[in-house]
């Protein structure tokens, strides 16, 4: 059986499209909100390609060679909501009833996690676009990795809706641009051409030559195509298949389509049509079926689960003969399909943590990671590596590493698998396209630039947490450390506003040691986390066995108090590069006679997740604290309280070099130790 349906006469095709329309219009009137513009403006571009060429199977939404479907301009999230349950999801019509409601599996825009079918969370606009590109790039990489000759078992399409919301984003260039330049040829566009946003008419602020900007990335454009008509819809998607590059399919449609007074308007964006309007959109429509009822003939022509259990048996009818053939690439396959690691994953971080604790190295803690990274590579082949065009500055690649590239053969040119990708200067394009490469799975990817360019970054990280996608996002050139490039680089307020973001762990070790246990939380962890590496050298710290094992905890004592009881106490907090002033401030204040603990924090927000009983454990209440960090002081005092002490910076960097730098803020030992006496004073 096809694992798409066979077109169907037109006036049934059209009762199709007016289905979706219903239940969205029902959706958004039963939840007095929402946006019923783009589902009454795309319903036949639905129909075109739900029903006749998108591969799935609504009993399994994790076939793994599935098409993925973004819906990037996700405030129309009721279109999906529909297709989604008349095809056959796991997404009854009580769901659709309960729009935009607490904990229903529909809510205002498309979650990842939350509803079956949905392949990731959308209504930033442009970011769905540039997910996708990392869809489309996974297949692309996993198919030259996996596929052999007669046996194609990665073999599937990225589709996506945009608006013209998601293409006046800069992160649509970034992503587009990238995609052409990589000649994904099976992501394919459909751009909902309505020149309609919630001011009004575009044209006054988006008249771009959009088919000749795509054009200009190396895509292949299918220009004004009515997107109306079911037909040619259905054959700009075929001619898409032959592109041998991305497409852009330009689909000019009328926003609100079927609503007699409001469409064509931004009335009917972001707003419910009203009990009036709809009724006449119902009668203008010919739609006599009460709300949210569509009729049972309608709903078998809709429904997907045979065709697409067909179609995933067939597949793994071939999987199991790539099976009989490649035993050991079908179990690597299947093992990253799944997202599980190595059967010798625990052995090798252990064996790692252990040579690099031997090694005592004095160096940046990039360099540390880049040893480690090298160290990973040689058992998790799914790392897929990358920086926005600051490979040399991050260290992100590593010996073995292999270049993800495009060559040329004959007249045309194909791309060429590898682990490395160049992403070119797009902080945020790869941030995004790096969630979609981790949505898609069989990758584990990280990509680098420096920590006060996170802020081009910054919506795609907070996707990132929200959709817990398992992404690693290396941020060097952590502090004024970094010297003479200026306040421009040097991140202050990066840290602590990282640290803010809901999910997303924040590592910011101090040696080598703590560089690979940052990485192997990482790469253990179900979610994003980001490392926040030096510039600059920093010290090799000794520690036991069980200081080591701590470290994964986020915080642990690294020094203890080596006075008798008596003494007045201090605990001492540091983080990356400040962890060596809280040591040599340490040394000075137990020389006066004060006994010092000193807390190594590498990650607040692993430490912050540990039970009480170790937070306290590490941090006893009652004993008075000094944080220090190179950066803005009020975060920390939520560890230190009031009266506690911090020594950090509270405004922008200067050009000079580090040790200057360090000097001129007062980010020393000795400030650490002065400020240590203070504290210990207000708390006789």
């Amino acid at each position: 059986m096809s694992a798409v349906a066979e077109p169907v006469a037109a006036a049934a095709q059209q009762q199709m499209a007016d289905a979706l329309r219903f239940l969205a219009i029902d959706g958004v009137e039963a939840a007095k909100s929402g946006h019923p513009g783009m589902p009454l403006g795309m319903a036949e571009i639905a129909v075109a390609l739900w029903d006749r060429h998108l591969k799935h199977n609504p009993h399994n939404p994790a076939w793994p060679d599935r098409d993925r479907f973004v819906l990037s301009n996700g405030h129309g999230s009721m279109l999906l909501y529909a297709l989604l349950h008349l095809t056959g999801y796991d997404l009854p019509v009580d769901e659709l009833k309960r729009f935009r409601q607490l904990h229903a599996k529909t809510p205002g825009h498309p979650e990842v996690g939350v509803t079956p079918g949905v392949e990731t969370t959308t209504g930033p606009l442009g970011q769905g676009l540039a997910n996708a590109v990392g869809m489309a790039l996974a297949e692309a990489l996993l198919a030259r990795e996996f596929n052999r000759p007669g046996h194609a078992i990665v073999d599937h399409r990225t589709y996506v809706f945009v608006g013209d919301g998601c293409l006046m984003e800069g992160i649509s260039h970034e992503a587009a641009s990238l995609a052409g330049t990589l000649r994904l040829d099976k992501l394919v566009v459909l751009y909902d051409d309505n020149g309609i946003s919630i001011d009004g008419h575009v044209v006054q602020w988006f008249a771009d030559d959009t088919p000749a900007r795509f054009a200009a990335y190396g895509w292949h454009v299918v220009r004004d195509v009515d997107g109306h008509d079911i037909d040619a819809v259905d054959d700009a998607l075929n001619e898409a298949k032959k592109a041998g590059r991305p497409t852009l399919i330009c689909c000019k449609t009328l926003i609100g389509k079927g609503s007699p007074s409001k469409a064509g308007t931004h009335d009917v964006h972001g707003a419910p049509l009203g009990a009036e309007e709809v009724a006449a959109t119902r009668r203008a429509l010919g739609w006599p079926h009460a709300p949210f009822e569509v009729p049972d003939d309608l709903r078998a022509r809709w429904n997907a689960r045979m065709r697409g259990e067909a179609a995933e048996a067939e597949w793994r009818r071939r999987f199991e003969s790539y099976r009989q053939h490649y035993p050991n690439e079908a179990a690597e396959f299947e093992r990253r399909m799944r997202g599980e690691l190595p059967a010798q994953w625990r052995d090798a971080v252990r064996a790692m943590l252990r040579d690099t604790d031997s090694a005592a190295q004095t160096v940046a803690t990039r360099k540390a990671s880049q040893q480690t990274i090298a160290m990973l590579a040689r058992v998790l082949p799914e790392l897929l590596g990358g920086s926005a065009d600051l490979t040399g500055s991050n260290l992100t690649d590593w010996k073995g590493a292999v270049d993800v590239r495009i060559e040329a053969n004959g007249p045309s040119a194909e791309l060429k698998g590898g682990n490395y990708i160049h992403y070119g200067v797009r902080e945020f394009g790869m941030s995004a396209v790096m969630n979609g490469i981790a949505l898609h799975r069989g990758y584990l990817p990280f990509g680098g630039t420096f920590l006060t360019f996170s802020d081009y970054a910054r919506n795609a990280l907070r996707m990132a947490a929200l959709m817990k996608t398992r992404t690693v996002f290396v941020f060097t050139h952590d502090s004024v450390g970094l010297g003479e490039d200026g306040p421009t680089h040097q991140p202050v307020e990066h840290a602590a506003s990282l640290r803010l973001i809901p999910g997303l762990d924040v590592w910011r070790p101090c040696d080598t040691v703590e560089t690979a246990q940052a990485w192997a939380s990482a790469v253990e962890r179900e979610g994003p986390s980001c490392l926040l590496l030096s510039r600059q050298n920093v010290p090799f710290v000794s520690r036991s066995a069980q200081q080591i094992e701590a470290i994964a905890r986020g915080g642990y004592v690294l020094r203890d108090w080596s006075l008798p009881s008596t003494a007045q106490r201090v605990v001492l907090i540091a983080t990356g590069s400040e962890v060596t002033l809280a040591l040599d401030a340490a040394a000075q204040l137990t020389d006066a006679g004060v006994a010092v603990r000193v807390v190594s924090m590498p990650s607040t927000t692993v430490f912050d997740r540990e039970p009480a009983a170790w937070r306290d454990a590490v941090l006893p209440p009652g004993v008075p604290r000094v944080a220090v960090e190179a950066g803005v002081r009020a975060f920390w005092r939520q560890y230190v309280g009031l009266d506690g002490g911090v020594v950090g910076i509270d405004s922008f960097g200067e050009s000079a070099p580090a040790a200057a730098l360090f000097a001129h803020f007062n980010l020393t030992a000795q400030a650490v130790a002065d400020e240590a006496r203070r504290v210990v004073h207000v708390a006789r």
